[in-house]
């Protein structure tokens, strides 16, 4: 093996010492740097973005709680329409129900006039009525004659009694 003879081993490691350190230059001086650079950038975009996040998370959490608070807002103000409604509905019920029960109390006491009235004027005519039953009763049963005065006169007494 060549690399391990003796009489080529100084000149191999001065190549080596020479090779090391224009490679160590290079890495050094170009390449280090640029590494470098980029890392830095990303470093510098990774906390811009983390930023960025940490507005937009804000910016969120501000638009979450507006938004919770329009709907507290919209739910109570459609709680007090709803309410308002109710109420308007109940009294308008209550308006309607008394003028329906003030109709039918209306109708009730002209139903009780006209029939105050068909009793009044059915009892009229009861005694003529019972006359003529009465006086078709004693035809049938005794066959005799008998006089309207004698039996409206029984008429009033059975009636009175």
């Amino acid at each position: 093996m060549p690399q391990l003879d003796f009489q080529d081993f100084a000149p191999q490691l001065i190549w080596l010492a020479i090779t090391f350190t224009a490679l160590y230059l290079i890495m050094a001086r170009v390449a280090l740097p640029r590494i470098a650079t980029v890392i830095e950038q990303r470093r510098d975009r990774i906390a811009s973005d983390l930023d960025k996040a940490e507005q937009l998370k804000k910016q969120t959490e501000d638009a979450i709680a507006a938004y919770e608070q329009a709907i507290a807002e919209a739910r109570a103000k459609a709680h007090t329409i709803a309410q308002e409604a109710r109420d308007k509905l109940a009294a308008e019920i209550d308006e309607e129900r008394a003028e329906v029960e003030k109709q039918i109390a209306d109708q009730t006491a002209e139903a009780e006039t006209r029939i105050q009235a068909a009793k009044a004027a059915a009892l009229a005519h009861v005694s003529d009525v019972a006359a003529d039953t009465a006086t078709e009763i004693v035809k049938r049963l005794i066959g005799g004659r008998v006089t309207k005065a004698e039996v409206g006169n029984a008429v009033g007494k059975a009636l009175s009694s």
